[in-house]
Formats: structure tokens, sequence, C-alpha cells
């Protein structure tokens, strides 16, 4: 890749996604202040908090389908200014109304961060994808690390206002501005290898059905009477037909395996389990005796090692070994945390929660690079939209259910999540080993 400065755009794309993360370690910290000193509800917080992950995931959506249109370049600068608009919003919210707008702004930043960021990293390391989506991702639960310490330093310890918290998004904002300032920046892997954008919808495998579902998902987040109860039968019923849509899309239409539609299902789970549970950890752990800032430093600390150094790991085992052995980890960890008292033991069991979700995302993304290499930059940015779509579907059930059966009911519930994945992974195994794995 003549006159692409490799290594600087990879620290760009790492500090862009550093911005992304500090975000999220902000509203687990600033959701009390919300409550305590707004008076709004843990219902309402989620719901203003919803923004931040459908407006990922909408950012991401339309960034996979125009990426190439409107060229990589543009929607890092599209980010850029939407997250310089959402930090200032936020610095003046008061109420649920500028909350909620502060983050459509800042959810729309970060879907373009990583619309643009997965396909450049793929892109610069054609070789290894995986791993260098991985070390791309520490910069995630890295972010959401120094978020955390920062926010128990500037909140609970010196006792300063939270925009200070807030303002500090700024400098790694100003930086990454500065190092794609100038920069020459490739065409997406599916450009420089010649695949059509027919061909990349296709195998998507049912691209229509699933943007229908994940707009769905967001009525379902974002306006309170389209929620629906889980006491009836009603979402499963629309599940059955969103699965039933997938696959006359899928196989009748386009002709085409159901991968990829199955790996986005289980990023829907992969992620509720990370970010749900995260997102929460204030409320979740507020009696265990241990500041819970501390214990998501702890989290995504491990998180950010484990990213790091996972390329032997995913050699050695593989992309849905890994991901399998995630599944248990995580639901032990929910487990643990449910019945944690004490630091000591709250300590234990987020370290293994954490070693369960250390590697869902990138590998989920991994996965499907490697293996419906086609689906190109609209396939991963569904798969992170999807995701984060499904988070802000789960914040208010979660932040209703805190309120009305507490946090360790509400744990265990989510314990759920990694039982389906299981069960999901074991099949995902023996699909990847017939399909790919042929003697």
């Amino acid at each position: 890749m003549e006159h692409v400065n490799q290594k600087r755009l990879f620290i760009g794309a790492c500090l862009a996604l550093l911005v992304t993360a500090i975000t999220f370690a902000i509203r687990a910290k600033i959701e009390g202040v919300f409550t305590d000193d707004y008076g709004l509800s843990k219902e309402q917080v989620g719901r203003a908090f919803g923004p931040a992950f459908w407006g990922f995931a909408v950012a991401m959506f339309a960034g996979g389908y125009f990426i190439d249109i409107v060229k990589t370049k543009t929607i890092i600068w599209m980010a850029f200014a939407l997250h310089l608009v959402g930090i200032v919003l936020l610095l003046f919210a008061k109420d649920m109304a500028s909350l909620f707008l502060a983050n459509v702004f800042i959810g729309l930043g970060n879907g373009s961060v990583e619309a643009a960021c997965n396909p450049l990293v793929t892109t610069l390391f054609p070789e290894k994808k995986t791993k260098m989506l991985n070390r791309f991702h520490v910069w995630f639960p890295g972010g959401i690390v120094i978020g955390s310490l920062l926010a128990a330093l500037i909140m609970d310890k010196l006792n300063l206002p939270w925009q200070l918290l807030v303002s500090i998004l700024f400098i790694p904002l100003a930086i990454y501005g500065f190092l794609f300032f100038g920069q020459t920046i490739p065409e997406t892997e599916r450009v420089s290898t010649g695949v059509t954008y027919k061909e990349m919808m296709r195998n998507v495998g049912a691209p229509i059905t699933i943007t229908i579902a994940v707009i769905l998902m967001i009525m379902v987040a974002t306006i309170p009477s389209f929620a629906v109860s889980f006491d009836s039968a009603v979402p499963f019923i629309i599940v059955a037909l969103i699965a039933l849509f997938i696959v006359l899309e899928g196989r009748l239409m386009n002709k085409i395996s159901l991968l990829f539609p199955f790996i986005f299902f289980c990023m829907l789970l992969t992620a509720s389990t990370e970010l749900g549970t995260t997102q929460w950890i204030n409320a979740l752990l507020a009696q265990n005796g241990i500041g819970p800032m501390l214990i998501l430093a702890v989290v995504t600390g491990i998180m950010a090692v484990g990213r790091f150094f996972a390329g032997g790991l995913i050699h050695r085992l593989n992309p849905t070994g890994v991901l399998l052995g995630s599944s248990i980890f995580a639901f032990a960890g929910l487990m643990l945390l449910s019945i944690a008292s004490g630091p000591v033991m709250t300590v234990f069991s987020a370290a293994v929660f954490a070693v369960g979700v250390c590697y869902f995302w990138p590998t989920m993304i991994g996965v499907a690079s490697e293996y419906v290499p086609k689906s190109g930059a609209l396939g991963m940015s569904i798969l992170g939209g999807a995701g984060f779509v499904a988070t802000s579907m789960v914040l208010p059930i979660m932040g209703k259910s805190i309120e009305t059966s507490g946090a360790q009911t509400t744990l265990r519930n989510m314990s759920v999540l990694p039982v389906i994945l299981i069960v999901a992974f074991i099949v995902l195994t023996f699909i990847v080993k017939a399909k790919f794995h042929k003697k």
C-alpha cells in the first residue's frame, strides 16, 4: 500500500475507539447523577442512554452500506464532527430530553468510528485480520479502564463536577483528528479485491430482513409504546417471523448459506451480555462493599490485556473455540456476581466475567471477516450495529428489573444469554469445521 502510513492510521483508529470507550465509562458513572440530582428514574436513564447504542447501530449500518461510495476518510471525519457536537451537548444536559439528544450525537459518532475503522484495520492487515482486530479493540476496554479510573478520581476522590470528567474527552478527540489529518486512507478490502457491491449484499444472506429487524429493535428501544412484554407470546412470534423471512430471503432469493445471519443472532446476545452488564455496573454492584468504578476498571483491564495477547489463543483454539470458552466463563461470572458479597468475592467474580466477555466483540467481527469475507465492510458494520441496538433494548429492561427485582435477580436473569450462546457456539463450531476444515 504505497503512500499509506500504516502505523499512524492504526494509532489514529485506536484513539478514535478510545473516545468511544471513555463515553461508556462516563455513562456508567453519571447515571447516578441523573437519578439522584436530576430526578430521573433508572428506566428513564436507560431510555436516554439508548441512543448511544442505537445511534451507534444507525451509523454503522449507514457506513456499511455507503462507505465504498463516500470513502472511509469521509466516515472518519463525520465521526470526529459528531463526537465534538455530542460531547458539547452532554456538558449541558440536565434532563431526559437533553441527555437523549447528546447521546444521539455521541452514538452516531461512535458508530461512525467502528464503521470506518473495522474495515480500515482489515485492509491495513489482510494477513492477520482477527489478531489485529483484537489489538484494535484493546482500546475499547482500555478506554473504559482509563475512563472509570478518571471517574473514581475526579468525582469520588476529588469531588469535582461530572462536567470536568466529560471535558477530558476533548484530549483524545483532538489527537485522533491530528493523526488522520492529511493522510491517504486506503480503499476497503472489498474494493481492493474486486468483490462487487451486489456480491457483498448477497453474502450477508438476508440484508433486507436483517435491516428491517434492526429498525424494529430501535423502535422498541426508543418508543415506550412499542415496548413488548416478554410475559406474552408477542415477542416470540415476532422473532419466529423474522427467522422465517431470513430463511426465505437467504435461501430462496439469494441462494446462499445462512452462516452470516447465524453470526448476526449470536452478536445480539454477546453484545447484550457484555455491554448491558457493564453499563449498569454502578447500580448492580453498589451494595457490594467496593467502588463499582474500580470493578469496572478490573473487568475492562483484564479485557484489554486479553485482547492484546489474543493472537496466540486464537491460533490454538480457532475463533469458534474461543467464543465457546468465552460463553462458559461469562455464564459462570454472572452467576458468581449474583451471589457475591464483599470486595474479595466481587473482584473474583468480576474477573471471571471479564475473561468471559473479553473476546466476544472483536472475535465475532473476526469470524465474519474470516468465514464470510465477501460480506465486506457491510457485514462488519451490521454486526457491530446490531450488537449496540440489542444493548439499547436491554438497558431499560435491566433498569426496570433492578428497580423491581433487585440487582442479584437481574444478574441471574442475564446469565440466560450466555447459556444460549454456549449451545449456539457448539453449533457454529460444527458448521465451520464441516464447511472450512474438510480434508
